[in-house]
């Protein structure tokens, strides 16, 4: 009862935006707005997704890029007010919804195929 009463205050007060339907596997290009004092900025934050995660008013997503030769992983909610847009750069083809051991490799190993239209 009492997460019946959580979940509907919830969607009740996020602002759904709609973005491109993206999964696991695909490359994204997540742009976040960044405040900074009195300033504004955006922020381009292009890898591949890991996973998603969660469901409705607090479903995230993971983002792996490789920067500076050092992964690093940045999680989004989908329904956050920072993200200006997502854009899909590549359908990416992988057999599983997380895909945690692309962590594990490097190089060409680490290369997603990508979807035929």
């Amino acid at each position: 009862m009492k997460s019946e009463l959580i979940n509907f205050v919830e969607e009740q007060l996020v602002v759904k935006k709609e973005h491109p339907s993206f999964k696991a596997g695909d490359t994204v290009t997540v742009t976040y707005r960044i405040v900074e004092g009195n300033k504004e900025r955006l922020q381009a934050y292009q890898g591949v997704v890991l996973q998603r995660a969660g469901a409705g008013a607090t479903e995230t997503f993971t983002v792996r890029k490789i920067s500076g030769g050092i992964g690093v992983e940045r999680i989004f909610p989908v329904n956050s007010p920072f993200i200006d847009n997502i854009v899909v750069n590549k359908h990416g083809v992988v057999r599983r919804s997380r895909i945690f051991y692309l962590r594990n490799l490097t190089g060409k190993k680490a290369r997603i195929k990508e979807k035929r239209m």
